[in-house]
């Protein structure tokens, strides 16, 4: 069923050009940073001194200050990177492993592990990284703070290793690659492309002697001519002999008696004649044998083991698994059979136990035994509802942002199901809805890049899948509306909210809150477009039939006359907005409480209807104690705290404290720009903010430049049309007045109000005051 929070657009704060921007404060650099899912050093590791001398080759030296690069690292040089491949089992992971741990134990600075199949796992592992170094700002997108950790690891000087692990794409981890610095990159894959664009280092199967040795050491068995057989069998590869020797000792089996046992398995009972890409001799068998033996001494393996399969081969976090208690399997018990299985060498535990890889090899044989057996999409099945009840217990909307690395969880183990649904029997609309929640998630930390395209993609399956006219599919076409509009492109926005409202009017009940919802945004988008005269009507109506259906205090009520006194602030009329706004302050402080984050935006927006009257000995003092209260209730880095102190900053410009307004509007444009980037609607907004502010200091030298290129930015990103590009040529052509260059100033002027009278009418304010800034030009 479709949760309600869904649903977007619900609140609008009250503001004048301003934005909200988000900031982490720089966090103390630790000791030693480790980052990402790097892998135990497994019982069954074998050393391969010649490879890791190989990687120091390449590399350099694990002293701090070497490098394999003729200019040593630092500033001055080309980064080091190196391409590990060789074919699945080779132990090409753990050889990165390897040099890992040995960074760590040389007190490296800091040690990155990222995982590279997709881009989408490089923008999160990059984004965590910018976190722990203190580059990454609040509610981030996740391509914006990757690129700010590997701007940080091309400027440092300090020893570090980035490892991409399982490289897909050579130009994306090209992009990814720091290109200067002291920072060594490895990079592990499959794919020989990266062997010939980087400096390589191929990883081999063991030879036979160290087969050999590796299997005496694991098993204990002094019997060179059946280590060698069995070797032989397994074609020397280390995954399949490591699997091997692990059912070897667990039941103390001889070589004979284990290679009998391998060749007698049925192998055709579980896995279909394999197309294209072909496991490696025995490997199959191997790992089977592995499973069927697991699961026999741990029946409940049976269930978790094709879990493992199915979901992300980056790692699974073990608060994930532990939603598994919503399937009736305690916590604790998850965390002994997890242990257990890790004796079986099916799966491990990344270095500090967070998250349980399983080998993507392992995980092929599992799903093709599950689908040959025709139990794949049960697993899927199960593994959807398992992200359901994960999902459960995480926030959304304002609170979403504190809980950033487990919404990443959600999305990287939900792609990966997505994944593999595409090539089965289709998609389920369990799983149409965790993609839709993930959608939300991004919406809510304004990671538009992403929100919008995973928007767009569910709406098209939820169209093939469930109808045009579902429940479901229609909420898919709000968000992605909402999504366009925070966008700014209102083009695409309101014509998919007009059709949405309208396809729910005729399926829905007349009176359904998910028709009073698209109303509500409909009007949303239409007074960001500058209509007012279509948009208060429909905040009107919609606030009437809330009142009627869902009663004066529910918080969809108390939505719809904050919204409406919005737009009647937005209209000039601070007559009807300045008490309605108050009545709602006060409802929702009886009915949400004085710190729900509702309640204190109610408290942001009356505070700018004070400014907006001029009245700004109530409004400051309420824009300061909104702000106390934020930092307090919801953290001094959450958004809508940083909107307080933007709004704060606009408000001592009012009052013509610039000595407090500039420094404040230039760090939140800064912030602007690391958090959202620069084409963001509220980076945008942000320059327009601190050019006036210059302009108001008598600073023309950097207002008119700043002017400019928000204008120029504007009108790219959101057309010529828009009413904040109109407010960006009135702003520019009255910098210009106040430079002396009134020939300019009245082009710019003329243009603008032909435009204003075309787009938002006659009587708009922006049209008002344009016609009024043209009068005061003409006559000097």
């Amino acid at each position: 069923m479709e949760a309600t929070a869904s649903e977007q657009g619900r609140v609008y704060q009250a503001a004048r050009d301003l934005t909200v921007n988000h900031h982490y404060p720089p966090t103390p650099e630790p000791d030693q940073i480790i980052e990402g899912d790097i892998p135990q050093r497994p019982p069954s590791f074998q050393p391969r001194p010649h490879l890791l001398q190989r990687l120091a080759g390449v590399l350099g030296d694990l002293a701090p200050g070497q490098s394999g690069d003729e200019d040593g690292g630092g500033n001055g040089g080309a980064a080091v990177i190196c391409a590990v491949g060789g074919t699945p089992g080779v132990g090409k992971t753990i050889l990165a492993a390897s040099y890992a741990w040995a960074c760590q134990a040389e007190r490296w600075p800091v040690v990155a592990w990222i995982a590279a199949e997709t881009t989408a796992q490089i923008h999160t592992g990059l984004a965590s990284l910018a976190q722990r170094l203190g580059e990454r700002r609040a509610d981030d997108d996740a391509a914006t703070a990757a690129a700010r950790a590997k701007a940080w690891l091309a400027a440092t000087e300090r020893p570090a290793l980035l490892v991409f692990d399982n490289a897909a794409d050579p130009e994306t981890i090209r992009r990814w690659c720091p290109a200067t610095g002291a920072t060594r990159v490895l990079i592990t894959t499959r794919n020989r492309a990266f062997l010939r664009l980087f400096e390589p280092v191929e990883v081999e199967v063991f030879t036979p002697e160290q087969a050999e040795a590796f299997l005496h050491r694991r098993t204990g068995l002094d019997d060179p001519g059946g280590a060698e057989a069995l070797a032989d069998e397994l074609g020397h590869l280390p995954l399949a002999l490591d699997q091997a020797a692990t059912v070897i000792a667990r039941l103390r089996l001889s070589y004979e008696t284990y290679l009998i046992l391998l060749r007698d398995f049925p192998v055709a009972d579980y896995l279909s004649a394999q197309h294209g890409d072909p496991y490696p001799a025995g490997t199959a068998e191997v790992i089977l044998l592995s499973a069927t033996q697991a699961e026999t001494i741990l029946p409940e393996a049976t269930e978790l083991l094709p879990l493992l399969a199915v979901l992300s081969p980056a790692g699974v976090p073990l608060p994930v698994l532990h939603a598994l208690s919503a399937e009736g399997i305690e916590r604790v018990r998850v965390q002994q059979l997890l242990a257990d299985l890790t004796d079986t060498s099916l799966i491990t535990f990344n270095e500090d136990g967070s998250a349980v890889l399983m080998h993507r090899l392992v995980q092929r044989v599992l799903r093709d035994r599950a689908a040959h057996q025709g139990h794949l999409n049960g697993v899927l099945s199960q593994a959807v509802n398992l992200l359901h009840a994960f999902n459960a217990a995480l926030p959304d909307g304002a609170e979403t942002w504190a809980a950033r690395a487990a919404v990443e969880m959600l999305i990287d183990q939900t792609n990966t199901l997505y994944l593999w649904t595409q090539t089965g029997d289709g998609l389920s609309a369990d799983l149409l809805s965790l993609r839709h929640w993930c959608g939300q998630y991004l919406y809510d930390l304004a990671d538009l890049t992403r929100a919008i395209p995973l928007y767009e993609v569910t709406l098209a399956d939820r169209e093939r899948v469930l109808g045009a006219n579902h429940p479901n599919t229609l909420a898919s076409r709000n968000n992605l509306a909402s999504a366009y509009r925070s966008a700014g492109d209102l083009g695409r926005a309101i014509p998919l909210y007009e059709t949405t409202l309208a396809d729910r009017e005729r399926v829905l009940d007349t009176d359904h809150p998910s028709i009073l919802a698209s109303r509500n945004n409909l009007a949303g988008a239409y007074q960001a477009a500058g209509d007012l005269g279509r948009a208060i009507p429909l905040y009107g109506t919609t606030l009437a039939d809330r009142e009627r259906v869902l009663g004066t205090d529910h918080p969809d009520t108390l939505s719809s006359r904050n919204n409406l006194a919005y737009a009647y602030q937005a209209a000039g009329d601070l007559g009807r907005a300045i008490p309605l706004y108050e009545t709602t302050l006060a409802d929702s402080v009886r009915v949400l409480g004085a710190d729900h984050p509702d309640t204190l935006s109610s408290r942001n927006n009356l505070a700018s209807a004070y400014e907006s009257a001029g009245d700004l000995g109530r409004a400051i003092p309420l824009y300061e104690t909104t702000l106390a209260d934020r930092e307090q209730v919801l953290g001094a880095d959450h958004p809508n705290t940083l909107d307080s102190r933007n709004n704060l900053a606009g408000a001592y410009q009012a009052a013509g404290d610039l000595g407090r307004a500039i420094p404040l509007h230039e760090v939140t444009l800064a912030d602007s720009v690391r958090v959202l980037g620069t084409d963001h609607p509220n980076t945008l907004s942000s320059r327009n903010n601190l050019a006036n502010a210059y302009q108001a200091a008598g600073d023309l030298g950097r207002a008119i430049p700043l002017y400019e290129t928000t204008l120029a930015d504007r009108e790219r990103v959101m057309g010529g049309d828009h009413p904040d590009t109109l407010t960006s040529r009135n702003n520019l052509a009255s910098a210009h007045q106040a430079a002396g260059d009134l020939g300019r100033a009245i082009l710019l002027y003329e243009a603008t109000l032909a435009d204003s009278v075309r787009v938002l009418g006659t009587n708009h304010p922006t049209t008002q005051v344009v016609r009024n800034n043209l009068e005061v030009a003409l006559q000097k």
